[in-house]
Formats: structure tokens, sequence, C-alpha cells
């Protein structure tokens, strides 16, 4: 039997990573800064309290409601893609460190590294946070057995 809390809305995954690649192309074009530290904070805020995850608010309330897009619901755990999304947070915010220590190349190639990440789960359905999370897992590393629920 399928618990609830074992189904996630694929597209809804999809929505977010498509979000984090659009701030973050913007903020590359433009050189604003300030949108690589806005999606690193969207995304580790939002995988530590989902209710607060900005872009899977916007799918729900908005693309949903107005029916942009149709759900398309899988039996799957939510603790490998929020671990994915703070994983990807914290490599944002690694970035925002370098642009304020003047190494903006360096931090340009951490944002890129999201970019092309995120693009490859999109298109390939590849989530290689996920991957380090069931291979974290597998080994038994601080208390994922916890979080992670058979399907």
């Amino acid at each position: 039997m399928t618990n609830k809390s074992n189904l996630i809305d694929v597209n809804q995954l999809k929505f977010n990573q498509i979000s984090i690649i659009t701030f973050l192309l913007l903020g590359f074009i433009l050189n604003l800064e300030i949108l690589v530290y806005f999606t690193a904070l969207i995304m580790i805020i939002g995988s530590i309290i989902p209710k607060f995850a900005v872009f899977k608010q916007i799918y729900k309330n908005i693309v949903l409601k107005n029916k942009l897009i149709k759900p398309n619901i899988i039996e799957d755990s939510q603790a490998p893609h929020n671990f994915a999304q703070l994983l990807g947070g914290i490599v944002l915010a690694i970035a925002g460190i370098l642009f304020l220590l003047n190494i903006s190349a360096i931090g340009w190639i951490f944002v890129w590294v999201v970019i092309l990440l995120a693009f490859i789960n999109v298109a390939f359905n590849f989530c290689m946070g996920c991957f380090i999370y069931y291979q974290l897992h597998r080994l038994k590393v601080g208390g994922l057995n916890k979080q992670t629920q058979k399907v």
C-alpha cells in the first residue's frame, strides 16, 4: 500500500529545477550576484522548511490552480530530493561567499555546476544530489536511514 508521504509530483520537481536554472542564468547573463544569493536562500530554506519552498509554492498555488501543468504523481521519497536541493543551495552559498571575496570567476563556476546538474535532472531524469543521498544512505552516514522511506 502506498503512503501519501511516498508520493511526489515529478512536474513539481521539474518546475522547481527550471525555476532554479532560470534565476541562475539570469544572474549570470545580467551579472546579478543577488539572484544567486536569492536562489541559494530559497533552496536552503525550502529544503529545511518545505512550506517555505517558494518555487514549489508557486507551482502549487499558481501553476496547478490555473491548470497550466497537470501533476505527474509517482511513488518516491521526498527525502533525497530535499537533500539534493539543500546540497545545491549550499553550493550556491559557497558561490556567494566567493563573490564577496572578489573571486567571482570561481563563484560563477560553482553556479554553473548547479545549472548543469539541474539541467541534467530536468532533461535526463538523473538527480546527482539524490544519487549522493542514496550512496550516503547505503554507507549509513549521518542519520539518513531515519529519513528514507522504502518504496
